[in-house]
């Protein structure tokens, strides 16, 4: 089953290294954190589902992670959890994220700015509380999921699409604050498959079921995985990324290069109640 640990192919890449995911119980978070855990890293994981995350744990039956549970967006949560860390930091995932929709539906104040905490100040501020309590590592390398609906959108998605175009800005922001500290990066995945990496992992990949237009309207000819973004994120926290700082990385299968008009190369325009929509035909 995908996202199961293969202990066979544990390597030691990360070994004595700590890593920090934030929202790494479930989803991409997941497969990041077992994707860094199998290539030897230690792991600390902050999440506010608290039983995605014991379980997790209970699934990893290592030493190596740890979870802790709370709520990111709260200033005092962060700092506990700085405080919990014991040891210094040598990668941080800023991987968290919510959607709470937007004018079309009742996203209200506190539902915008909450997401914003989230999605934009929680990496913020725990980044300058390891920079301030000297836990983040010399030569330390963040990685911050973004995505590709930060430049492209589908009706309802402002709370979400605000935040990660403001993580894909604070990203070169910090990459230069921090040049000679660490290296700063972000990801941008489209469309990944996540149903076989939460909590119940009731689906194994090959289980799922996407259609041939899915597929197809995808250069790259399939939906995106999960572990799609581990192996950037792994990538970029690895030495042989040393040369790259304040990017952004776009995983998507190459769907935010396709041109798209109505009645060209397949496609065709459709009107729906909330706005208009491409199709595959």
């Amino acid at each position: 089953m995908q996202g199961s640990f293969r202990k066979n192919e544990m390597t030691s890449r990360f070994e004595n290294k700590h890593v920090v995911v934030t929202g790494g119980a479930r989803g991409i978070g997941r497969c990041i954190s077992e994707a860094f855990l199998r290539e030897g890293a230690a792991i600390t994981i902050i999440d506010l589902d608290k039983q995605a995350g014991e379980q997790l744990q209970r699934a990893a039956t290592s030493e190596k992670l740890r979870f802790y549970h709370g709520d990111i967006a709260e200033k005092d949560v962060l700092e506990r959890f700085v405080k919990s860390l014991g040891s210094p930091v040598n990668c941080l995932v800023n991987n968290a994220c919510l959607n709470r929709c937007g004018l079309l539906s009742a996203c209200s104040y506190d539902d915008f700015e909450y997401v914003q905490r989230v999605g934009v100040t929680a990496p913020y501020y725990l980044t300058s509380l390891l920079l301030r309590t000297r836990l983040l590592s010399p030569d330390a390398a963040i990685v911050n999921i973004a995505s590709t609906r930060a430049w492209q959108s589908q009706p309802n998605t402002e709370s979400y699409s605000a935040a990660k175009g403001g993580i894909i800005a604070l990203t070169h922001a910090m990459a230069i604050s921090l040049a000679g500290k660490a290296r700063v990066n972000s990801i941008s995945p489209g469309w990944i498959e996540i149903a076989a990496w939460q909590e119940s992992r009731a689906k194994d990949w090959a289980d799922l079921e996407h259609s041939e237009q899915d597929k197809r309207q995808h250069p790259a000819g399939r939906v995106g995985k999960p572990e799609d973004i581990a192996e950037m994120a792994l990538y970029l926290c690895s030495d042989k990324a040393g040369f790259i700082t304040g990017e952004n990385i776009i995983v998507d299968g190459g769907m935010s290069r396709l041109m798209v008009y109505h009645n060209d190369y397949g496609w065709a325009l459709e009107k729906q109640e909330t706005g208009m929509c491409a199709r595959a035909l």
